[in-house]
């Protein structure tokens, strides 16, 4: 496997400007509430913050590849570290570990060792459908498809459910060949 990355996800953070924790938390958490109170259908939420999470990633990605100076994975696994090691450090201060791969190397889960989106969170019995950090799955899976990578990010375990680790899993679904927006003249 060719190294992580010519700047680890360390180096990057220590170099990025930072929001204070609190709130960056709370700012989310009020978000999360607001679409509980319009879209009242707890299905819907999750959608919707899955679908603010895939803009947010087709744009973050430009930010990562600029400052990170990271050339092009070599295959999936390469691009499941990178995402847990430099991706999730540089932008949220955390790593994950990545682990359950299955034979053919499409599938893996991306354990967090920490989630600051969840700080002061406790979801309430109406809630118990929602998938609070959903946005972060669609940060992943549009952050992919920029890289033609398209993919299906969903959450296996979560903490705010009664689970003991904060667990994503990714699915590749097929490698999208690049296309040159124009064609050589011959």
């Amino acid at each position: 496997m060719a190294p992580v990355a010519p700047r680890s996800g360390d180096a990057i953070f220590a170099n990025v400007e930072r929001v204070n924790a609190e709130l960056f938390t709370l700012t989310y958490g009020a978000i999360v509430r607001q679409l509980l109170t319009d879209l009242e259908e707890v299905e819907e939420v999750n959608k919707q913050l899955d679908q603010m999470g895939y803009n947010i990633g087709i744009r973050l990605i430009d930010e990562f590849l600029a400052k990170t100076n990271i050339s092009r994975c070599v295959d999936f696994k390469e691009t499941a570290e990178v995402i847990a090691k430099v991706g999730l450090k540089m932008f949220l201060g955390v790593t994950a570990s990545v682990t359950n791969w299955d034979v053919e190397g499409t599938t893996c889960s991306l354990i967090l060792e920490d989630n600051p989106l969840v700080d002061f969170v406790e979801l309430p019995d109406t809630c118990q459908g929602l998938y609070y950090c959903n946005i972060l799955s669609g940060v992943v899976r549009g952050a992919l498809e920029m890289v033609s990578m398209k993919t299906e990010v969903t959450w296996l375990r979560d903490m705010l459910r009664g689970d003991d680790a904060f667990e994503l899993q990714l699915k590749l679904l097929k490698q999208v060949p690049e296309e040159y927006p124009y064609k050589d003249d011959e």
